[in-house]
């Protein structure tokens, strides 16, 4: 903020007569009292613009807010996408929020014309700086343009996070995870990594492994989990439900059962039948073999 001409000329004189001591004797009263009064009027001056940029951040942050909230309402009216209304609204607040900064500063008295050459001498060091925040904003702007999941969504990362896409943010996506802890995801990452949506193709297939014993009757085995599967109505009966023997392992043969169901339904029923399966396969004289090894000794 740069001194007004009075206040300059002021100081000027301050720094004179503090050069020279023997001056301040030469000084008049009327010199003196105008000096105080200037510095008085200066003081009230700069006062009252500090006063009013308090008020002006006040009510601007406070409108900032209500106009956020208006835009998301409107948003939500013309029933934008859900992770666009997330996006749009916190970058609208935020960038409210640094137009009412600027007006404080400049109501204050600092000159915009200086700032913005400091700012463009930090810009360099900053961007430097902030090459992942750069990069996340950027990479929020792609899954916002392409759409490789939505708000609801669940999604897998290359990481391993597997939860419901709650919020799609400037910078990160916010995850809920199945155990219902809160992930914070840059979106640099999501956008530039592997994502698999889970919720993209309404049936899913699941395989499951069966192992039984050598020398028990694999057609029985496979009637009887047929058995099992047809008795669920969550498993689909189109593809049908099909059952082989997918390798001979060191113990036992290994079967896979293979089915299709919701992707809402798939983990409740690969559950419920592994359950189903241990007690309904012993009944048909179909054994679970443990591992065992056959040690044959030559005289």
């Amino acid at each position: 903020m740069e001194p007004t001409a009075e206040v300059q000329e002021v100081l000027e004189n301050t720094a004179e007569i503090l050069q020279n001591p023997t001056q301040i004797l030469e000084v008049e009263p009327s010199q003196i009292d105008k000096a105080l009064q200037t510095l008085i009027q200066a003081g009230i001056n700069f006062g009252m613009k500090l006063l009013v940029a308090v008020l002006i951040l006040v009510c601007g942050i406070w409108l900032s807010n209500k106009i956020t909230r208006s835009f998301k309402r409107m948003m939500q009216r013309r029933e934008f996408d859900p992770s666009l209304q997330s996006f749009l609204g916190s970058f609208i607040n935020i960038l409210l929020k640094i137009f009412v900064f600027i007006i404080v500063l400049t109501t204050v008295g600092v000159q915009m014309t200086s700032l913005v050459a400091v700012l463009g001498a930090a810009s360099l060091a900053v961007g430097m700086a902030l090459q992942g925040t750069l990069q996340n904003f950027a990479g929020g702007i792609i899954i916002l343009l392409f759409k490789p999941f939505r708000v609801d969504d669940i999604i897998e990362t290359a990481s391993g996070k597997v939860g419901v896409v709650k919020k799609i943010m400037i910078f990160t996506t916010e995850i809920h995870t199945f155990d219902n802890q809160v992930v914070f995801l840059p979106n640099g990452a999501l956008a530039n990594g592997i994502i698999t949506n889970l919720s993209h193709g309404k049936d899913r297939r699941t395989d499951l492994s069966i192992s039984i014993s050598y020398g028990d009757d694999v057609d029985v085995a496979r009637k009887a989990i047929l058995e099992v599967l047809k008795k669920d109505k969550r498993i689909l009966k189109k593809p049908e439900p099909t059952v082989f023997v997918a390798s001979l392992a060191d113990s036992s043969v290994v079967l896979t059962v293979r089915f299709w169901s919701h992707y809402s339904d798939m983990l409740a029923v690969a559950a419920d039948l592994n359950e189903q399966l241990y007690k309904a396969l012993p009944k048909k004289k179909i054994h679970f073999p443990f591992p065992q090894m056959d040690v044959h000794v030559i005289k």
